[in-house]
C-alpha cells in the first residue's frame, strides 16, 4: 500500500494551528502572553505538529514528563508557508538548514498508524524569533480537552472522544511548495 504525504489541518482562510505540548513552566507563561517567553529557548529547534492526533501519540495525551500542557498555537498561513519555503527534509542533508520537515505516520484516535504520513516542522533559530513574534495569532491551552478525550477514551467511548477532536482537513499548499516538501496529495 502506497502511504500519502498530506498536511492535514485546522486552518481558515489567513492561519492554521499547529500543536505543541511543553511543561507548565513553558505553556503558562506563554498562555498569558499569548507567544513564548522566558522559559522557553529561543536557541534551539522547536518542532510544531498540525495533526492533534499525532501529538497525542507523540506526548502520550499530555502524560509524559515535560508535556503536560498541550497547546493550539494559531500561525498565520503565510508564515507557514514562508517556513515550508525554506524546508529541507531530514532524510537528507539538513546541514544549516533553517527549517526541517520531517513525515511520520500519522496516528488514529488511539495511536495506531494510519495509512497516511503527517508533517512535523521543525523551525531552528534562525526563523524562531519571527514564528514567535510575527507568525503567532494566538495560543490556546487544550489540556482540558484533551484530559476529557483521554477519559472518554478509557472508558471505552471512542465515538464520543472523536466528535471532541479538532477538525483537521487537507492544507491546501501552492505546487511548488508542496514539492519541495513532498506532498502527494
Amino acid at each position: 500500500m502506497v502511504m500519502l504525504r498530506q498536511i492535514r489541518a485546522d486552518f481558515d482562510a489567513t492561519s492554521l494551528v499547529v500543536y505543541q505540548a511543553y511543561a507548565p513552566a513553558i505553556a503558562e507563561p506563554a498562555l498569558r502572553e499569548g507567544r513564548f517567553v522566558a522559559p522557553f529557548s529561543f536557541g534551539r529547534m522547536t518542532w510544531v505538529k498540525p495533526s492533534f492526533c499525532w501529538l497525542m501519540h507523540r506526548s502520550d495525551w499530555g502524560r509524559k514528563a515535560g508535556q503536560e500542557r498541550v497547546l493550539a498555537v494559531r500561525i498565520s498561513r503565510a508564515g507557514f508557508e514562508h517556513a515550508l519555503g525554506r524546508a529541507v527534509s531530514t532524510e537528507g542533508s539538513v546541514a544549516g538548514a533553517a527549517v526541517h520537515v520531517q513525515w511520520d505516520p500519522e496516528r488514529s484516535l488511539r495511536g495506531a498508524a494510519l495509512n497516511h504520513y503527517s508533517i512535523q516542522v521543525g523551525i531552528g533559530r534562525d526563523l524562531i524569533r519571527t514564528f514567535n513574534d510575527e507568525w503567532i495569532v494566538g495560543i490556546t491551552d487544550l489540556t482540558p480537552l484533551v484530559r476529557r478525550v483521554a477519559g472518554l477514551l478509557k472508558d471505552g467511548r471512542a465515538a464520543q472522544a472523536q466528535r471532541l477532536l479538532p477538525a483537521e482537513k487537507p492544507y491546501p499548499l501552492p505546487a511548488p511548495l508542496a514539492r519541495r516538501v513532498g506532498v502527494d496529495g
